[in-house]
């Protein structure tokens, strides 16, 4: 398939919106968790009804992910953006207007539908516009977007629920949107070079296909790897830190601060390397070098403030880091005339991993009489043996566009008119 030509200056332009768009799809995300005591006191509802509506998100965004593989190849990428973007603001701005907890579950069923979604397709574009050898580049810049979320967009919305109410970070997200999707209409070019294919499949033939692929099935199973392995730790990250550590709560911001300051910085590193050292072997550095912080942090004792912002701020680094040129692999793994659909089916992939990795990080742990965690190493030992799961399996991967490998299957699909 061929990529759409774009000058540098439109190119960097295209990579800033969708960073920006995933900027507040991530940040509606992230500001749930700390707003957690507010939703519990102002609701009167237990941490297990908190946990649903947080957990509600995730899971409406898999399925949602199901149901874009039967229509995301069938529309002009960046009108079907445009759509599922200013549906997600308006959904985000009812959970700002939300009376109650009943309303605001279903806005955030509604958020993470769409926002699912978003997530899928801002991929597929820079998939669709930037060629592999630049790709990983191009997944630095989009991925620094989760940096600045942590950096600024946590803190800020907190001081705006503190100073405020807990409805102005959603009300605020949902104004950004807007004028993100203004942005986006006026930068992205027509994104329709997918409708050209001859002999496009229908939907559920081209569901058929990404799933019969032996290609996409490794490619899903390496995405599953990739999710898993942070998911086992990371959403136990401050119980334990604050039980066993001895961090006080108001010490936690430092380490969203650290981390994000940091990898805001390594994010557009790393991308580079990919490019010029090749994304599997970036990858296979970044995936054995996350182990260390990933086993410490699971162990680490009684240490000053400092120690903690060390260990925690490589895992940071590292965790986010090999994102880049793993998912510069999961995107060139797809066939390029089925990218969306394949995208949309690894967005729900990648949701289930990262519920079920929570589940049994959740199962592994316990309390113990005094209220300390018990056996969050053995999460973090599932988490690094994973990760190296993950580098075995990128090593199967056929990559379109590097010594672009077209299935015999598909070979019309992808050659233009």
């Amino acid at each position: 398939m061929t990529h759409p030509r774009l000058s540098p200056r439109r190119e960097l332009g295209l990579l800033l919106t969708i960073a920006g768009i995933q900027f507040t799809h991530i940040l509606d995300f992230m500001i749930m968790m700390p707003l957690g005591p507010q939703f519990t006191r102002l609701f009167g509802i237990t941490d297990a009804q908190f946990g649903l509506l947080v957990s509600a998100y995730t899971l409406a965004a898999g399925v949602s992910g199901l149901a874009a593989a039967t229509y995301v190849d069938r529309f002009d990428r960046k009108r079907l953006l445009l759509v599922l973007y200013g549906l997600f603001a308006l959904a985000t701005l009812g959970c700002g207007l939300a009376p109650g907890y009943g309303f605001l579950m279903v806005a955030r069923v509604a958020a993470g539908m769409f926002g699912g979604v978003l997530s899928a397709l801002s991929q597929t574009i820079v998939a669709d516009v930037i060629p592999f050898e630049r790709r990983g580049r191009a997944m630095g810049i989009v991925m620094s977007s989760f940096s600045v979320s942590t950096v600024a967009g946590v803190p800020l919305g907190l001081f705006l629920a503190s100073h405020l109410s807990w409805q102005a970070p959603f009300i605020g997200i949902a104004l950004l949107s807007g004028a993100f999707a203004i942005g986006a209409a006026l930068t992205l070019p027509a994104l329709d070079h997918h409708l050209r294919a001859v002999d496009r499949p229908s939907a559920w033939r081209g569901i058929g296909m990404v799933l019969a692929e032996p290609n996409h099935q490794r490619a899903f199973a390496f995405s599953a790897l990739l999710m898993f392995t942070g998911f086992t730790v990371l959403p136990y990250l401050t119980i334990y830190l604050q039980a066993n550590v001895g961090v006080l709560p108001e010490e936690v911001p430092y380490l969203y601060l650290c981390g994000g300051v940091a990898t805001l910085f390594t994010a557009r590193l790393f991308g580079r390397l990919a490019d010029r050292w090749g994304k599997q072997r970036t990858f296979t550095i970044l995936a054995l070098a996350v182990i260390v912080p990933l086993l410490a942090t699971t162990l680490m004792p009684r240490w000053p403030l400092w120690a903690v912002l060390v260990v925690s701020t490589g895992l940071f680094i590292f965790m986010s880091g090999r994102m880049i040129p793993g998912m510069a692999l999961v995107t060139g793994a797809a066939n390029p005339a089925l990218r969306g659909t394949f995208m949309a089916l690894n967005a729900s992939v990648q949701s289930a991993a990262m519920g079920l990795a929570s589940f049994l990080g959740g199962l592994i742990i316990s309390r113990d009489a005094a209220g300390l965690v018990q056996n969050y190493w053995m999460s973090g030992l599932l988490g690094a043996c994973v990760s190296v799961a993950a580098i075995l399996m990128a090593r199967r991967l056929r990559v379109h566009g590097s010594a672009a490998v077209v299935h015999p299957s598909t070979v019309d699909l992808v050659r233009p008119r």
